[in-house]
């Protein structure tokens, strides 16, 4: 077992002792309470599709924003009709890259073809992630498991393995996923704290970067929502998805952000939004499935959510705050956007939206 620094320890105890990082439920109220939320995602979405940068490519910067902008078109019931072209023009084709066939970057547009496919368009054809995925169980079947070596591989990778095992009723995907992923946990995933380390690089440091759990608490998050209640494979993703939820309750911040460097709030000190909107979808699902408890957990969606709507969202619609690309914990500025940060920022969206009774779904 490996431990977190000492100063991390300490975030960490006095976060369990101090009740002023919770805060209190809000009294309910006689009225039905406004819904802004539709109107701050249909925003945000509309702003990115005309103002972003780089928006042709089917990489995972893409596949992020148009995940979260088909969980927009399902919430809200308004579409900017810029997912299914860009689809198209990519002819639902996964990147490839003849050294790395298996590359988990490269399959996170699977997850946006399979929204389309799922929720809007059961024509389209899923030929491209098929085939990946059968190449790739072939591949782990000969012993080839441990390229999933950084935390973000698990959004990139495994909800397309789930679905399409569902899809297919092919177990063989889940067991291949499932391997990559006991490798990835069994490298990266720290049991004492709950957290999980970017990178080999990182192991031991005590340095547990927002983004990269915001990962793989999504992954976690996508996975549970469609393996069967009986799949073997379930309670340990659940049981890593709730000690996640639990440490994360106690290290958010008093302004309602995660630090990017979770465990020292004097590194990087400043709003993050990606690590935050990844956190609000993955703990906002778990209350409206009912496998976290809401009275502890809704106000920290709550007030995660009112740092994203009135900080992180600018009156343009701009998202900011969203720390650029990288592998580490590093400084957000307000201009700082991105298609992965609206992406996140769409799925918190959904599930806050869920929460109060004002989804279209």
């Amino acid at each position: 077992m490996r431990f977190p620094g000492i100063r991390g320890f300490g975030v960490l105890a006095a976060a369990a002792v101090a009740g002023s990082l919770f805060t209190a439920p809000a009294a309910t109220a006689a009225a039905p309470p406004a819904c802004p939320i539709t109107d701050q995602m249909v925003a945000a979405g509309n702003y990115w599709v005309t103002n972003g940068t780089n928006l042709a490519a089917p990489d995972w910067q893409n596949a992020t924003f148009h995940v979260g902008n088909l969980a927009l078109v399902r919430t809200t019931g308004q579409s900017n009709h810029k997912t299914l072209p860009w689809a198209q023009a990519n002819n639902y084709q996964l990147p490839l890259d003849p050294k790395r066939p298996f590359f988990p970057d490269n399959q996170a547009a699977g997850e946006a073809y399979l929204d389309l496919y799922t929720y809007f368009h059961p024509e389209i054809s899923l030929d491209s992630i098929r085939t990946r995925i059968k190449d790739e169980v072939a591949s782990v079947q000969a012993g080839h498991r441990d390229y999933w070596n950084y935390v973000d591989a698990l959004n990139m990778a495994m909800p397309s393995f789930a679905r399409m095992s569902v899809i297919d009723h092919d177990p063989s995907y889940s067991d291949a996923m499932d391997k990559l992923f006991k490798s990835s946990e069994h490298k990266l995933y720290n049991e004492f704290t709950g957290l999980w380390y970017r990178d080999a690089r990182f192991t031991g440091s005590g340095v547990f970067w927002s983004r990269g759990n915001g990962w793989a608490l999504a992954a976690l998050t996508k996975v549970l929502q469609v393996l069967p209640t009986d799949d073997p494979r379930r309670p340990e993703y659940l049981r890593v998805y709730k000690k996640m939820a639990s440490t994360l309750a106690l290290v958010q911040r008093r302004d309602g952000f995660w630090n990017s460097d979770l465990l020292n709030p004097w590194d990087h000190g400043g709003p993050e939004t990606s690590g935050t909107a990844f956190f609000t979808y993955g703990i906002g699902w778990g209350i409206s499935a009912g496998v976290l408890d809401a009275k502890r957990f809704r106000p920290v969606v709550d007030k995660a959510w009112t740092a994203l709507s009135t900080k992180a969202l600018q009156a343009d619609g701009k998202v900011g705050y969203v720390q650029p690309v990288g592998d580490r914990p590093a400084t957000a500025q307000a201009s700082d956007t991105s298609a992965y940060g609206v992406g996140a920022f769409l799925l918190a969206g959904q599930e806050v939206a869920k929460l109060q009774g004002c989804s279209a779904e």
